[in-house]
């Protein structure tokens, strides 16, 4: 079987910024809600799909926050965005996808807990996080573990996480922690880009075996001086980037592996939701129902 591990926080936001809006006459925001219904419709009609969960974070802060000011939060966001993450959940639920609202967690710790949950499971073919995050690259295992472009129809196993970003995927919180990721509001470190920091990577393996002397590094990088003085002046600024990029697979979750098997929508629930919503013409699109 396939287990596939959906990122409802990124789809939420995907379908919120490619919608028009659209309210309900009460003046609720639904537009990302619908976004979601139907772009889970999409997935669950996929012939592989049997086992499957999301997770989102509709508090935003997290642990992460804690650590460091800079990271990032609730601040700014649209609030008609904000508005629509407990309709989402209810939607996921509604059609019969297994939900994890994460709150002092994020989603994608929520992710990376479920793989470390069922990937030793001898019945698991595979695990397709479904996802554009680059933190959740890190879960990436040869072919067994993939993360999955759905809007691009792009699978990244592990050679292809090599390829986007030169290193391997253990790699990827001590990528991010040098170059930065603005999307989570921390600046990697000055002068080190994602050239140099693959090269140093694919050398080194992580940033505490990386020399803090340029004359000890034995690989040929423009402005090795500079970088390995910066690396060895701000050490523990890295790490503490690198923990914000390090995904929390002790995160807690409920459900077992049978317990996110896919059993079609259940009927009452999602049409009492779409005539909540105004959401009647997607009844239609269901395939499966729950019992039938």
């Amino acid at each position: 079987m396939k287990v596939h591990l959906v990122d409802a926080t990124f789809e939420l936001f995907r379908a919120y910024y490619s919608r028009p809006a659209e309210n309900r006459p009460d003046g609720r925001p639904v537009n990302a809600v619908r976004g979601l219904i139907d772009s889970m419709l999409s997935l669950l009609r996929e012939p592989d799909v049997s086992h499957v969960a999301a997770a989102t974070d509709y508090v935003i802060e997290s642990w992460r926050n804690d650590l460091y000011p800079g990271y990032k939060s609730s601040l700014g966001m649209d609030p008609l965005l904000l508005a629509q993450f407990r309709d989402a959940e209810r939607a996921l639920r509604a059609l019969g996808i297994v939900t994890w609202p994460m709150v002092e967690d994020e989603a994608d710790d929520a992710l990376a807990a479920a793989v470390a949950r069922y990937r030793d499971d001898p019945r698991v073919e595979q695990i397709v996080i479904c996802s554009v995050d680059k933190d959740l690259a890190q879960c990436v295992e040869g072919e067994r573990i993939v993360l999955r472009d759905r809007m691009r129809r792009i699978t990244y196993d592990a050679p292809r996480v090599v390829e986007k970003f030169g290193v391997l995927p253990e790699s990827i919180p001590d990528y991010l922690a040098l170059v930065g990721d603005s999307s989570d509001g921390y600046p990697g470190l000055p002068g080190w880009g994602s050239k140099s920091a693959a090269a140093a990577l694919r050398r080194w393996g992580h940033l505490d075996a990386i020399p803090g002397a340029a004359g000890e590094w034995d690989i040929p990088v423009r402005g090795a001086a500079t970088l390995a003085a910066t690396l060895r002046d701000r050490r523990g600024e890295a790490l503490l980037y690198r923990r914000l990029a390090t995904l929390n697979d002790d995160a807690a979750l409920d459900g077992e592996l049978d317990d996110i098997e896919w059993r079609g929508v259940p009927r009452d629930e999602f049409e009492a939701l779409c005539g909540e919503l105004g959401f009647e013409g997607v009844i239609g699109r269901v395939h499966r129902w729950a019992g039938a």
